[in-house]
């Protein structure tokens, strides 16, 4: 692996799969570049540094939790 330099970018792409993936994507529209089809998500994260795409990662993450439990509360907890 070479190693990372403090001005190269760093990328991240995440594939999510979720019953529920339409409106867990729509949490995402300002957060990060995404696309959406049946019952996936991709999502891709775009940084100028590692601890920059650690932040963006954890507010992806606080957003699709945030959401997911959002989903559960409506449906009754099932």
């Amino acid at each position: 692996m070479q190693q990372q330099k403090r001005n190269d970018s760093v990328s991240l792409e995440l594939l999510l799969e979720h019953i529920d993936s339409g409106p867990l994507s729509s949490s995402l529209i300002t957060e990060a570049e995404f696309s959406h089809y049946g019952d996936e998500i991709s999502v891709t994260l775009t940084a100028n540094s590692f601890s920059d795409i650690r932040a963006r990662w954890n507010s992806i993450m606080r957003a699709l939790i945030a959401s997911e439990q959002s989903l559960v509360a409506t449906d009754g907890g099932e």
